[in-house]
């Protein structure tokens, strides 16, 4: 393997804000790549075997029909249709229950391998899809940062991008949130279609660019190349990954992602975070919200709690920890269309075998609102603050995250 071109911080930024901060090749999945992995770069990784995992429910999901607050009183007024009573969750406490279709999460929280954030939000909230996803992206809101959370911890751990395929993105596109200045995340939906679809014409000047090694008086049209390169590798890589991995978990009806995570977890791939988004503002309830929000939380239950066990039968259940967020919650009350429109704060979930299990933050108030909305009471930084420290073990998220945020106490740090 070509040994990476040096390029200065200038012209590295250079190509990274013009869009060479990932490969996108035509076809069917979408795909971007990296660099791939080999045995100098393992032996150069962070000195832990820990994987983060982050699953976005994109839409903003309903916390309130999510995490039910079955003894609030002020819920079922809020909520004389869409209120989910007692006796049709499965309650996970003397407060709380889960949808009736969530026995995944139900499992999981009662194993002890589930910690629920609560009221998780931001300052100055934004009601538009875009913008608040931007935000939870970057960990900057109204910022115009231009790198995720991700992307600057991935660069924090290992400044000189030692760690090949540091990030991963199960995507058609890039998320901002894996964008990073010293890493090009690998990109892919459908492993079977991780390749370049080019003209017959074409393949032969393909093949030589991909041949060709560096040493060209231009770094910067060195690195271009060595990208390019590796293109072809990774696409022979990923596959069979994904080829050889068989497994006897059921992932579910809609398998949105993990199982793809846990096929390169298998083949040893060194990557650190995987971002796997459920798409197409799925959680985005408006209208006749009831069944349609139970359908969806049937398949995010069912897939990741699937995940979690197929994670422990590859005996890596100590090294991956899962957290689960969407942009923004719902408003308290149901809308005239039997659904709920845009709100602030709702819950997020951190899942995994390493987790102290429990509540963390305090659950809003649902009479105290802001024009109808709740108010937060966890920063959602917070949570990115004890995923840094608390589980990748960088010390310093404040320089990531630009402020101090104290980290919640779910692997055991002091808050």
């Amino acid at each position: 393997m070509a040994k990476t071109p040096k390029l200065s911080s200038g012209e590295r930024e250079t190509l990274v804000r013009s869009g060479f901060d990932s490969l996108v090749l035509e076809g069917a999945g979408g795909v971007a790549t990296s660099p791939v992995w080999s045995k100098v770069a393992k032996a150069q990784a962070n000195q832990n075997n820990r994987i983060l995992v982050i699953v976005e429910l994109s839409g903003g999901n309903d916390g309130l029909n999510t995490v039910v607050p079955y003894t609030d009183d002020a819920y079922y007024r809020a909520r004389p249709n869409l209120g989910i009573r007692k006796e049709k969750l499965l309650a996970i406490d003397d407060q709380f229950g889960f949808q009736k279709t969530m026995g995944g999460f139900e499992r999981l929280y009662k194993d002890g391998q589930m910690g629920i954030v609560h009221g998780v939000g931001y300052d100055q909230p934004s009601f538009s899809h875009f913008s608040s996803m931007a935000f939870w992206q970057t960990g900057a809101p109204n910022s115009g940062e231009a790198y995720g959370w991700l992307g600057r911890m991935a660069d924090a751990i290992d400044p000189l991008g030692h760690t090949t395929n540091f990030l991963v993105n199960i995507d058609d596109s890039q998320s901002l949130a894996v964008r990073a200045m010293n890493h090009v995340p690998l990109v892919f939906n459908d492993p079977d279609n991780f390749t370049r679809h080019t003209f017959h014409e074409q393949m032969e000047a393909i093949a030589a660019i991909d041949a060709r090694g560096n040493g060209s008086a231009n770094p910067s049209e060195d690195f271009l190349l060595d990208i390019a390169a590796s293109a072809s590798r990774s696409e022979h890589l990923v596959r069979a990954a994904w080829n050889s991995y068989t497994t006897p978990i059921d992932y579910g009806l809609v398998n949105f992602g993990l199982e793809r995570v846990a096929a390169l977890i298998a083949a040893d791939f060194p990557t650190k975070v995987y971002y796997v988004p459920y798409r197409n503002n799925a959680f985005d309830t408006h209208v006749y919200q009831g069944d349609l929000h139970a359908r969806l939380w049937s398949y995010t239950s069912d897939h990741i709690a699937a995940f979690v066990r197929d994670i422990e039968r590859l005996g890596r259940a100590d090294d991956v920890v899962v957290m689960v967020f969407s942009e923004f919650g719902r408003r308290v009350a149901e809308n005239t269309s039997l659904g709920t429109d845009h709100g602030t704060a709702g819950p997020a979930f951190i899942i995994g075998k390493p987790v102290s299990g429990g509540h963390y933050g305090a659950p809003p108030s649902l009479t105290d609102l802001d024009d109808g909305n709740l108010k937060y009471t966890t920063d959602y930084r917070r949570i990115y603050s004890t995923l840094i420290q608390g589980w990748m073990g960088h010390a310093q998220s404040s320089a990531i995250l630009r402020n101090d945020f104290s980290p919640l106490p779910i692997f055991g740090q002091t808050a």
